[in-house]
């Protein structure tokens, strides 16, 4: 039982990740369901371009979206250098930029998953609605978001394990500080690189996979279970 008691480091790390995770997925689900409504429901000159830009993260290495976020978001940055002159907030370095570095890395699956929910609804239904007098904004609320929450909750679920996951653009972005960045990635890392440092890198190991395991299962349960309701409310 010796080879399963977390040292508090490995704690820090587990306690870190879940809090950058969180925040990653509360960042990005606002701009993510947005983006995604406009590429399932309007045609635009450059969509596929827009498309792409949104997918990028997932083809490019992580370390090129990692140092991107360093050169626009840095102190020094195009934009991180504006921030912190006028307000004094700063992303590199710290856990707001471990977290801004999940989202992007995370923001193409919730983009997806809400995206094939939007395609998959029926847009009789609104239609109908706005022969009944439904503006815009009632229309999305009432009946467009009901129907996609199935979509929502996987890619929320989805960001949220692949933003525990995620290593290369937090190190290059954020690098690797003990109880400030150092997520269960980059602590297993970490303990790769150290002598004796094998145990710890095997519970880290085991930590992550059962994590992402149960994430994965909640939510494919999650989203037929939401699914299986509003079929039978349709």
């Amino acid at each position: 039982m010796a080879f399963f008691h977390l040292t508090p480091l490995e704690i820090e790390a587990l306690r870190l990740s879940l809090w950058i995770s969180g925040w990653a997925v509360v960042a990005s689900l606002g701009p993510g369901i947005l983006v995604a409504w406009v590429l399932a429901r309007k045609q635009f000159p450059g969509k596929a371009l827009v498309d792409g830009l949104v997918h990028l993260p997932l083809v490019v290495p992580p370390v090129v979206t990692g140092y991107m976020l360093l050169l626009l978001m840095g102190k020094r940055g195009l934009i991180g250098g504006w921030l912190f002159e006028m307000t004094g907030i700063t992303f590199a370095f710290n856990w707001k930029g471990a977290a801004l570095a999940s989202a992007v890395m995370a923001f193409p699956l919730l983009v997806r998953a809400v995206r094939l929910s939007l395609e998959a609804v029926d847009q009789g239904l609104e239609q109908a609605a706005k022969t009944l007098g439904a503006g815009p904004v009632d229309l999305f609320f009432t009946v467009t978001l009901p129907l996609i929450f199935p979509g929502i909750l996987t890619g929320i679920i989805l960001a949220f394990a692949r933003s525990l996951s995620e290593f290369g653009a937090t190190i290059t972005f954020v690098s690797n500080i003990p109880g400030e960045t150092r997520t269960l990635p980059l602590a297993l890392f970490s303990l790769t690189q150290m002598p004796e440092g094998e145990a710890g890198a095997m519970r880290l190991c085991i930590i992550s996979i059962i994590v992402a395991l149960i994430a994965l299962t909640t939510s494919e349960i999650l989203a037929k279970r939401m699914e299986r309701r509003m079929k039978g409310k349709v």
